[in-house]
């Protein structure tokens, strides 16, 4: 070989390592995040929907959060905790994510708790509503970007009685630990507003058919609290029309019962359903209207519970990342400025959390009415700054047992 010839054979090689280097380091350099999500089965509806915003957040930001680059890592966990450990784990051990968004159903959330305290990743819940999660089990390493299962559901529990004078309230939930929760914090405040709970059905979170529960609803109630998650809402209140129950009792229902994500797969017989929840899609303020106006620009659609959720948790994210000028390898600093996050540009208005993680935030109360031919949510009140503990002493209310079937006791059941 020439001295020519092996100049340029040391140089390509130096070249080549060169290049190595420098595409190690830029892997390096980059925020990764671990994306959980639900790709099939009941809740999957509403993982869409999550991926939707999340996406959406980065491509308006062209995949960058704080002047640093960002990789995403999608775990399909498909609505089973086992599953939900499993990626959780690889997300963390194989792909090294330095910040988790995630999970989608409480259960799941739950399901990783003890994985997160043990690993000290950084979570933020875009959906997950657990109430222990940020109350007496609160985890150092967790955050949320919504509310607990109740949060909302205590402003509608109040409402329900005081303004809308209702007595007595048949509840139907799906049976799993979001909806035991959701009904949990509604019959607490409904209750002690003066209302009664006289009858409460449970039904699995993937039952085909809601015949036989509509069947049980006690005919004397004032209405029937719906709390559903996924696409649940969507059968039952078709079926609850097609048993002609519409017009006969009202129906009141959770956020996630008459989401902006399903209203576009509902008719007539969602009209008139009035629920509350940390946000709708017509709130009035610039920062909603663009997001939704590229919401249906990218998805053709509103956004709803599942969108709006991850894209806040990520507006949570670039917060703390700039507070610490994007220095998340400093893990112990990066986590103390989530923990302390103030968002002045979510589209629900402006966000920050308490001491143990979970936003303090308005909480509306809506109605389904048809605008410009597409169903969507009215607010028609607001209550502002509402707290997880509602207005409750939060040391009173921590001394309670978690909000589950039986807590609140079911003292005006009625045979």
């Amino acid at each position: 070989m020439s001295k020519n010839l092996l100049s340029l054979a040391i140089s390509a090689a130096l070249l080549s390592v060169g290049l190595g280097t420098s595409v190690q380091a830029a892997d390096k350099d980059a925020l990764r995040i671990g994306f959980l999500t639900i790709k099939s089965g009941a809740l999957a509806a509403g993982g869409k929907q999550m991926e939707d915003g999340l996406r959406l957040f980065l491509k308006e930001r062209n995949n960058m959060i704080a002047g640093r680059k960002v990789e995403l890592f999608v775990g399909d966990t498909a609505g089973q905790p086992a599953i939900t450990k499993t990626k959780t784990q690889e997300l963390v051990e194989k792909d090294k994510v330095h910040v988790i968004i995630g999970p989608l159903a409480a259960f799941e959330a739950l399901a990783i708790d003890d994985y997160i305290r043990k690993n000290e990743t950084p979570v933020i819940a875009p959906s997950a509503a657990a109430e222990d999660l940020t109350q007496r089990r609160a985890n150092p390493w967790f955050v949320r970007a919504v509310g607990t299962s109740a949060q909302a559901n205590h402003v509608l529990g109040d409402y329900a009685a005081r303004e809308l004078k209702y007595k007595r309230i048949a509840i139907i939930a799906d049976d799993f630990a979001y909806g035991h929760e959701t009904a949990a914090g509604f019959q607490r405040t409904f209750e002690e507003a003066g209302g009664k709970v006289v009858q409460k059905l449970w039904s699995p979170l993937n039952v085909a058919d809601y015949g036989t529960y509509i069947g049980q609803i006690k005919p004397n109630v004032d209405a029937v609290f719906a709390a559903f998650a996924g696409g649940n809402g969507i059968k039952f209140l078709k079926q609850y029309n097609e048993y002609g129950m519409k017009g006969k009792i009202p129906v009141l229902g959770s956020m996630t019962a008459v989401d902006e994500g399903i209203l576009k797969s509902m008719g007539d017989e969602a009209l008139g359903v009035i629920s509350s929840g940390w946000y709708a899609a017509g709130i009035n303020n610039p920062d909603n209207k663009r997001f939704v106006q590229s919401m249906n620009r990218d998805y053709k659609q509103d956004p709803g519970f599942y969108s709006m959720g991850a894209y806040g948790a990520a507006l949570m994210l670039e917060q703390a990342l700039k507070e610490v000028k994007g220095k998340f390898e400093d893990k112990p600093a990066f986590m103390a400025a989530l923990r302390n996050v103030h968002v002045p540009n979510d589209p629900r208005g402006k966000i920050s959390l308490d001491a143990l993680g979970n936003p303090v935030m308005d909480i509306y109360v809506r109605k389904v009415e048809r605008k410009d031919g597409k169903l969507s949510n009215t607010v028609i009140k607001t209550y502002p700054a509402v707290s997880q503990f509602w207005t409750y002493n939060k040391k009173d209310f921590l001394a309670n047992p978690v909000y589950s079937r039986d807590f609140p006791p079911a003292n005006n059941i009625e045979k």
